[in-house]
């Protein structure tokens, strides 16, 4: 997945919004919370989103995906994808989608009512 096919795909969902921040990063939130991020690589695209315990305990130390700097070392359970082939299109989309479904259910009923998801 290229970083411009990245931002395509979560635009395309609903109530969220991008900013550029940490380093030249697309960062994308639902609400204002975040969902998915797309750098931190030392300049080369990688791909971090958040997960559940049981994917981010057996995925973390697949070749090319490892718990993503910043956010595992703080006790989130966020993987990141960093090196390319290392999961497929189809299934990095998964758990972009899934990173936005975990995010949406943290929120309080009045947000998810405010952002109408």
């Amino acid at each position: 997945m290229t970083r411009g096919e990245f931002n395509a795909f979560c635009g395309g969902m609903k109530a969220t919004s991008h900013v550029v921040q940490w380093g030249n990063a697309d960062v994308w939130k639902v609400g204002p919370k975040v969902f998915a991020i797309c750098g931190w690589n030392d300049g080369k695209d990688a791909f971090t989103f958040k997960t559940g315990e049981i994917a981010f305990e057996v995925m973390g130390s697949e070749p090319g995906i490892r718990p993503a700097p910043y956010l595992a070392s703080r006790g989130m359970t966020w993987l990141q994808v960093y090196e390319a082939g290392a999961m497929s299109d189809a299934v990095l989309k998964e758990h972009i989608v899934e990173s936005y479904r975990l995010v949406v259910a943290g929120m309080t009923k009045k947000m998810r009512a405010e952002l109408r998801i």
